[in-house]
């Protein structure tokens, strides 16, 4: 499997705070691989370096071979942001409307965008209600719709599903399935354990290093582990093994 995204020995600190330590790590093309950790742990600081919206303090980011920060990349990803970037005074279908002419959809494949991005995020029937108007739930599924809608080669998606319910969350991650079979790779951070058995590779991040790499089965073996929870505990040293 050819990398999309490499990351060499990156490192991050704000003042005397590591919040990134030496990370090395190759993401395959068409995959999807999970970042694993607790709030705090580094990993919307390093997805926000993968997206060109931070730099680290050292190492470096490639996508697509190409150094980060590059704005020529940007048409190539979608991010969706842990906060919701819309703006509420306008309907959701106006907020799509604006995006999509950022990416420079016209006409029939704009409308065929939108309303396949919304489909998936089942807010088809609220495209003309007011953001405002939205719950905190919905206003998720709207910033994910809207990552979706370029059909981007790289989707990079930071805990896209807080704040949905269990059953939207199932169907938002059969979708996942859908858009990585037809030739994405997504990047997903998350805590939440379930959805990281979801993924096809994992890596565990706590306290800004790398502690485990591998598919949810590899990690569990290694650890004699019978779930994702408890590898990454004896992966964090939290509990010994057995």
């Amino acid at each position: 499997m050819s990398s999309i995204v490499s990351i060499r020995n990156v490192s991050k600190a704000f003042g005397k705070q590591v919040v990134l330590n030496e990370i090395s790590l190759d993401i395959g093309n068409g995959e999807i691989f999970g970042l694993l950790g607790p709030s705090g742990a580094g990993k919307t600081t390093l997805v926000k370096q993968l997206v060109g919206l931070d730099l680290p303090s050292s190492g470096e980011n490639y996508i697509f071979n190409e150094k980060m920060p590059s704005l020529k990349l940007i048409e190539r990803i979608g991010y969706m942001a842990q906060s919701d970037a819309l703006y509420t005074e306008l309907s959701a279908n106006e907020n799509l409307e604006f995006f999509a002419s950022l990416y420079g959809l016209k006409g029939k494949e704009r409308k065929k965008r939108i309303d396949d991005a919304m489909e998936l995020v089942e807010l088809k029937d609220h495209l003309h209600k007011l953001v405002s108007n939205y719950s905190g739930g919905m206003k998720r599924r709207l910033s994910l719709a809207i990552a979706l809608l370029h059909e981007p080669e790289l989707l990079i998606l930071d805990e896209p599903t807080v704040g949905i319910d269990p059953v939207l969350r199932k169907t938002i991650w059969e979708g996942f399935s859908e858009i990585k079979n037809k030739g994405t790779s997504i990047i997903v951070t998350t805590h939440v354990m379930d959805e990281a058995e979801k993924c096809d590779r994992l890596g565990m991040i706590r306290d800004g290093k790398l502690i485990a790499v591998g598919t949810p089965d590899e990690l569990k073996t290694n650890t004699k582990s019978s779930n994702i929870e408890e590898a990454f505990l004896v992966y964090g040293g939290v509990k010994n093994e057995g």
